[in-house]
């Protein structure tokens, strides 16, 4: 029989411990995001009772990392921006309803959308990298990746009404520039153009400037790679320099189709 007993003492806790709770930190963005800016299945009306378990959670963790007087600082901080960011929150689930034609209301935007879901948690870790809050962006984002297949680092700049159509499979970089009125599609990559630690404090990822539509499976690499504004980037494209303002970026595919009930159409002899 296996020694339990045995093995525990020989595993070892290589890294640095982190005395933040993952799982409060994880519901009390649950909190946020539910019960306090999009209360639509929410029965309860206390919501500066709630309001106040988001700020006493992350006050407490952030303690951890930092000290009491910054936590309460950058939470407070933070809190007293919600009122814009909730009416930008719902401006964006407006451009969600606008975009979609399957959209019946912005209520089914808010709830069932996971571009839109993935879109709130960044804007809120966005606010807390700002303020160089340690790991919880990073740990919102993350979490955000895990429900819904979405990808995008909270160090990223992301202008107005931005829509992801579908979503599952994009990455968006930590150093990506996006402006107003992007759209983009599934499996979309905006990433750099090679990984090295040296480069952690330059600019790796591209630009998206105003009024772009990236369509699925597109990839765009390069931190001096620069998308014009009003162009279109079609599907499975593959860009690692700039275009101009009006492009259309496209990849040349062949599909050929043949019976292969009929004699000698046995063979496969296509282009994609």
């Amino acid at each position: 029989m296996t020694n339990i007993y045995e093995i525990a003492n020989k595993l070892r806790a290589e890294s640095k411990h982190l005395p933040i709770n993952r799982i409060e930190l994880e519901d009390a963005l649950n909190t946020l995001i539910h019960r306090i800016l999009f209360p639509i299945c929410d029965q309860e009306k206390s919501r500066e009772k709630k309001l106040y378990y988001f700020y006493s959670i992350m006050v407490e963790n952030i303690s951890a990392l930092l000290d009491r007087a910054q936590a309460e600082e950058t939470v407070g901080k933070f809190i007293s921006h919600l009122p814009e960011l909730q009416d930008q929150l719902y401006d964006e689930a407006e451009v969600y309803y606008k975009n979609d034609p399957a959209a019946k209301s912005i209520e089914e935007v808010i709830l069932t959308y996971p571009g839109f879901f993935a879109q709130v948690v960044y804007r809120i870790s966005h606010e807390f990298y700002k303020m160089k809050t340690p790991i919880i962006p990073r740990l919102f984002s993350e979490y955000a990746h895990s429900k819904v297949g979405i990808d995008i680092n909270p160090g990223a700049e992301i202008g107005k009404a931005f829509y992801i159509d579908h979503g599952t499979g994009i990455v968006i970089g930590e150093t990506t520039i996006i402006g107003d009125n992007v759209k983009i599609y599934q499996g979309v990559t905006l990433g750099a153009l090679f990984v090295t630690k040296g480069l952690a404090n330059e600019k790796r990822h591209p630009t998206i400037e105003n009024n772009v539509v990236i369509y699925a499976g597109a990839t765009i690499l390069g931190g001096n790679t620069v998308v014009g504004h009003d162009s279109t980037i079609g599907g499975n494209a593959w860009l690692t320099k700039s275009v101009v303002p009006y492009s259309l970026v496209q990849q040349n595919a062949e599909i050929r189709i043949h019976n292969t009930l009929k004699t000698g159409e046995h063979f496969l002899d296509f282009n994609i």
